[in-house]
Parts: C-alpha cells; structure tokens; sequence
C-alpha cells in the first residue's frame, strides 16, 4: 500500500456522501432539546483548551439517556482535514421534563493536525453540540447547535505548547 491518505477510506473524508449509519445512529423513546452552547473563551491562543458548556433538556414524557457530542470543524487548514472530528462525548441520564448542564474540557491537542508532526494553527473553527453528527438525518429529531471561536498566534508544534 503506497497511498496512505484517509479521503475515501473513512465517514470522516467521504466528501458530501452521508454515511448510512453515522456515528450516534439511533432512536430514543423521549426528545431532547439543546441550548445555551457557550465557549469560554471565544478567542484563544494556539495553545490554549477550550471550555464549552451546553444545558441539555429532555421535553418527552419518559426518562431518557442521550450520548451528547461535540465536534470540531476547521474552517481552514494548511493540510486535508476531516469535514468534522469528535473531540469529546458524554452519556447523560435525563428525568422526563428535567434539564442538566453539561461541561466539557477541549484540550489544545484536539486541534492539532498533522503536516509532519502534530501543528496547532491559528484560524476559526467551528464547534457542534447535539446527539449526533452535524448535517445527519434521522427519524427522530435531535438538533445541532454551533458557534464558532478563534486562535491567535503563530502555528507551532503541539510538542512545544
């Protein structure tokens, strides 16, 4: 094997083709709702982690667990990167009718990509919350929030953060 580049080979660098069964593919017997997505903070530097909170509700009749995941979109890159990359998830029990707030720790080395070794580059990125991949199309609806934070400085190895 010759051609070790990922576009093709993997759900993450298909393109625009969906996959059949994204990851977080599923049903559940209640609804949830997502708000109040907050970054803190909305620009950082190149070796700074991100903190991200997000309140998570279930607005169905029964109890209910939900797999809440946060995905990262690199709005430019110096180098081929996926469409989006899970950074971190959280399975949560949520009463019927109840709400929780869930925060979540992104550390630097989530944005690093690879041109040698592992660089962290400034730019905008984009961060998804919800229960399940941005863009994904199911029977049972589960929304997707966004925002978008910034990095500053100049790109360097993640070793040297």
């Amino acid at each position: 094997m010759e051609n070790y580049t990922m576009e093709g080979r993997t759900y993450r660098y298909y393109g625009q083709d969906a996959p059949l069964y994204p990851f977080g593919y599923g049903l559940s017997y209640t609804t949830f709702q997502y708000r109040d997505l907050v970054l803190n903070p909305p620009v950082l530097p190149v070796c700074a982690n991100l903190s991200v909170s997000v309140v998570l509700e279930n607005t169905g009749q029964w109890d209910g667990e939900e797999v809440v995941q946060l995905y990262l979109r690199w709005e430019q890159s110096s180098v081929p990167v996926p469409r989006w990359q899970l950074v971190a998830f959280q399975r949560v029990a949520v009463p019927a009718g109840r709400e929780t707030k869930l925060s979540f720790h992104v550390g630097a080395e989530r944005r690093a990509v690879w041109a040698q070794d592992w660089r962290l580059e400034p730019g905008t990125f984009t961060l998804f919350a919800g229960g399940q991949q941005p863009g994904q199309q199911r029977r049972a609806p589960s929304e997707v929030l966004s925002a978008q934070f910034t990095v500053t400085g100049a790109a360097r190895p993640l070793r040297g953060c």
